[in-house]
């Protein structure tokens, strides 16, 4: 059992990283009072311009110790093109007052249609596979550590290290910083926050952007550790990360241990058939658990619901 859990943990851990990353983006965004369901658009344009960036780059650049330059430039790219996506939502909603939803669902379909058809005329298919991505390996000294070494510094990516620290950077800037204070105010009760002297209109920007930037980077993230090609599709992770949004209560603890509880059972549902223990039970049952765990989460906890009280809720600044 023990080898089991050591051999599907480094996987789960894989798939948890992007989703992770993606949710804490929705987060900014859902604190600033604006919600973002374009989050799959988002990360399709930034698994889009990642690997365009790396095919043209990765035998023009040098490697590594800590991997490949290009696959890096590729993750910035996917950052910026996240961010520049995500003003088209900024706009509609903040400035147009466009309904949030509406919005959000035009840019999942403007980005998954633009993508396919810009990687049909560079390759002639909808599909842009990158020659290497980021390899796993173990961490000098902590792998050695008995059961923790073997769990959580063993075959890692590099990227996983990286979303941990924007992790960790976000609860310091959320609960610590005037940004932080300034950003939950606008989200909460925007109003009061404007009598206040804060600038609602580039606070919710900011949120926005910085939902897009993360967004893109999962995208970019899930093309260099584990598909390894871009396909115009991220397989309904952006919805996914909004439900670890709401069943972590808007928290960024909260969703960490709710994005790896989602992941590991999306591991165990694809590894079920070779675990003796689990083959009995159907697949398509295992794979539809955490939806349906979250569905009754939702309902449980909907009335003590922390979600930003004026999430969704269009700002005028000549009203009080």
């Amino acid at each position: 059992m023990w080898n089991t859990v050591q051999q599907i943990f480094p996987y789960a851990v894989g798939y948890t990283i992007p989703l992770l990353i993606v949710a804490l983006g929705a987060l900014y965004c859902e604190r600033s009072g604006i919600v973002n369901v374009g989050l799959e658009g988002l990360m399709v344009v930034g698994s889009f311009a990642a690997a365009f960036t790396i095919v043209n780059l990765q035998d023009k650049l040098p490697s590594s110790e800590f991997g490949n330059l290009a696959i890096w430039l590729g993750l910035l790219a996917a950052i910026v093109v996240g961010v520049i996506f995500s003003l088209l939502h900024a706009f509609a909603s903040i400035n147009l007052n466009a309904n949030q939803i509406i919005s959000g669902t035009a840019i999942n379909m403007i980005a998954g249609a633009l993508t396919i058809f810009l990687a049909r005329n560079i390759t002639g298919s909808g599909n842009i596979r990158i020659m290497r991505g980021f390899s796993q390996s173990d961490i000098p000294v902590l792998s050695d550590i008995p059961i923790i070494g073997d769990l959580f510094f063993t075959k890692t990516y590099s990227s996983t290290w990286l979303v941990l620290g924007i992790l960790l950077i976000s609860i310091f800037i959320l609960y610590k910083t005037k940004f932080g204070l300034r950003l939950r105010a606008c989200g909460e009760n925007p109003q009061a926050a404007d009598s206040a002297g804060i600038n609602v209109y580039r606070m919710r920007y900011a949120g926005v952007m910085i939902s897009g930037a993360l967004a893109g980077l999962g995208g970019g993230i899930i093309l260099v550790t584990y598909s390894g090609e871009f396909n115009g599709s991220v397989a309904g992770l952006g919805f996914l990360a909004l439900a670890a949004l709401i069943f972590g209560q808007w928290k960024p603890v909260g969703i960490l241990a709710t994005t790896l509880f989602f992941g590991f059972a999306t591991t165990i549902a694809n590894v079920s058939q070779v675990i003796p223990s689990l083959g009995s039970i159907p697949p398509l049952l295992l794979k539809t658990f955490p939806y349906v765990i979250t569905l009754v989460a939702l309902i449980i906890f909907s009335k003590s619901s922390q979600a930003p009280k004026a999430a969704g809720e269009a700002f005028d600044s000549g009203k009080r």
